[in-house]
Formats: C-alpha cells, sequence, structure tokens
C-alpha cells in the first residue's frame, strides 16, 4: 500500500502546477481557481511529465448586475466554458536548500460562450446589443511556473513562483477570450500530509497574484489571494475518493481608465469533491482525476459550477519509479 501510494502520488502531483483562466476584469482572476487538490505539496521524482487539464465551467451573473469584460460593460451575463490545459513539467536533479527545482510549461486553448443582455461601445456587435452571444475557440496564455519542493517523513511542501505571458488572441470589444492579454505573477506555497498506512492525504495551497494592466482596455486588475484544501482518501492503491475547495478574496482595487465600475473587488467560496483512480499501461503508470466544484458567495463575479478532467503520466523517468518502487518515505 506505501508503495502504491507513493507510485501514484508521483503522478498526481503534477496535477498541481497552476494554469491561467479567462480575463481577470471579467470578474474571474488570473489564476484558475481549482487547480490544485491533493497532493498539492508533493513534488514526484526527478523526470519529466505530462498532463492534460480539461477545465470546464458553467456560470452567471443575473439580476441586472454589470460585469466589466473585454473593454465593455455586460450585464445579465452567463457563460459555459471549457479550456485544455497540456502542461510539461521537469523536475531537474538539482537541489536548492535540499529541495528539488522543478519547472513546468503550460500552452492552453479553449472556447468560452458568453451570453449577455447588455452592450455598450461594441465594435462587434454595435453601440447596444440585446441578448448577444459570442464563442470563439483560441489560444489562450502561455504560464511559465517554476518550484521548489521537500520531504519529511509524511510532509511535502513546496514554494514556488509563475508568470502568466501575453501570448494568446485577445480582441477588444469581443465577449469570448480565451486570453488575459496581461502578464501576471503568481507566488504560492503548498503543503501536503500523507499517511500511507492510514491512506488519508490532506493537502492545501495559498498563492497571491500580481496582476498588471491589460494594454488593450488600460484595466489593471487588483491583487489577488487564492487558498485551496482537499481532504482525500485512498479506498484502493488504484482508487481515491474526497473533498476538496477553494476561497478567492481580491485584495486591491481595479484601476486605469478601463475600470469604469470603481474598485470591483471579487469574492468566491467553493466546495466540492473528487474521484481519482491510476491504472497501467503495459508498465507505464497514468492517473486520472475528476474535480468538481460549486460555488457560493460571490460577490462582483460570476456564480457556478467548475470541474477539472485531469490524464498525467510519466514520460521519463526512473525505472524502478515506472514500476511502482518509489525509493522514498514512502
Amino acid at each position: 500500500m506505501r508503495r502504491a501510494i507513493g507510485a501514484a502520488l508521483a503522478l498526481v502531483a503534477i496535477s498541481i502546477f497552476p494554469r491561467t483562466s479567462i480575463a481577470a476584469e471579467g470578474g474571474t482572476g488570473a489564476y484558475l481557481l481549482g487547480t490544485r487538490g491533493p497532493g498539492a505539496g508533493f513534488t514526484p521524482p526527478p523526470g519529466v511529465y505530462f498532463q492534460d487539464d480539461t477545465y470546464f465551467y458553467s456560470g452567471k451573473l443575473g439580476g441586472g448586475r454589470t460585469l466589466p469584460t473585454g473593454g465593455l460593460l455586460v450585464a445579465n451575463v452567463s457563460q459555459q466554458t471549457w479550456i485544455n490545459l497540456p502542461t510539461t513539467i521537469w523536475v531537474t536533479p538539482a537541489k536548492i536548500l535540499g529541495g528539488d527545482l522543478a519547472f513546468s510549461l503550460t500552452t492552453p486553448f479553449g472556447e468560452p460562450r458568453v451570453s449577455a443582455n447588455l452592450l455598450v461601445n461594441s465594435p462587434r456587435f454595435g453601440p447596444i446589443g440585446v441578448n448577444a452571444v459570442d464563442s470563439e475557440l483560441a489560444l489562450s496564455d502561455f504560464f511559465i511556473n517554476s518550484f521548489v519542493g521537500w520531504h519529511s517523513g509524511n510532509f511535502h511542501w513546496q514554494v514556488g513562483v509563475g508568470g502568466v505571458i501575453p501570448s494568446g488572441t485577445y480582441v477588444p470589444g469581443q465577449l469570448s477570450n480565451a486570453s488575459l492579454n496581461r502578464p501576471a505573477i503568481d507566488v504560492f506555497t503548498a503543503l501536503t500530509w500523507l499517511d500511507p498506512t492510514l491512506g488519508w492525504d490532506l493537502s492545501a495551497s495559498a498563492g497571491f497574484t500580481f496582476n498588471q494592466a491589460n494594454t488593450a482596455t488600460d484595466y489593471k486588475s487588483g491583487d489577488e489571494f487564492h487558498l485551496e484544501w482537499a481532504a482525500t482518501k485512498y479506498i484502493t492503491k488504484e482508487f481515491t475518493l474526497g473533498l476538496v475547495g477553494y476561497y478567492y478574496q481580491q485584495l486591491t482595487a481595479d484601476s486605469g481608465s478601463g475600470a469604469r465600475l470603481g474598485s470591483f473587488e471579487g469574492r468566491v467560496v467553493a466546495l466540492g469533491g473528487s474521484l481519482g483512480y491510476t491504472f497501467e499501461v503495459g508498465k507505464l503508470p497514468i492517473s486520472t482525476r475528476l474535480k468538481v466544484f460549486r460555488e457560493f458567495a460571490a460577490e462582483n463575479r460570476m456564480e457556478g459550477t467548475a470541474g477539472f478532467l485531469t490524464v498525467s503520466l510519466p514520460i521519463a523517468m526512473d525505472a524502478n519509479v515506472r514500476a511502482g518502487a518509489v525509493k522514498s518515505k514512502f
């Protein structure tokens, strides 16, 4: 059981890296909430890993409330989004203060489908539109991440920093934009307590996002705080079941000529569940996980349901690890 859990975590751990989302001035943050979960603080052994996340979100902002997005002011907004986030992770042999140094690169693409009852000064739909719907498949912004991870007994933790690089297709006056079109830096820490004998994983992660301006709309989103947690039980060596959640709070006010609603500071809380399953194809271990969150207590942002479907596997790593014989504290 110890070795099986260790091998599974070597794969699950590559599911914890931050990702980009749609533009923060649209009422959501640069950090994709719910990204980290079980095994958030666990760093896999040195090697190269691949992970593919498919993110789904369905939410709305009703009651006639107004939301700034894409340089527009819109009301009674609903959104259904999918984003695919292929990520390559390299855990290097290098050590920093005894911890493993790692890097990752995410190149996302997706299709936000947005509908709104009101548009103001839209070059695409005219000055005012009713029941406008916009859906565009496009490249989002690249995300580069670096962190250092440590292990001590049942405790595993990381500290790291990542950055959003504007690289997607962004069109001012368009409701559907997969790109942020603004730089952002995310500084984070994560901790996992794993008892391989009991089969329990308790994980948490916290981070701060420092946003720069969207030059196309002259909108500078305020800085943000995000907190995620997960409590997961290994039912068998292959199957896990758990609870997950997140909390988001904008810390400073929005600014710039594009911030026509003033500070527009947002907040949201979410609770949900997760299912994980690890299996082998030949001798290749593959980890899968489904996470679903339901949001509530939202302020100045949409409220809805979010989900992640994750598949992760090693590309190049020690043969003993592939076979499940992780030579570590497990």
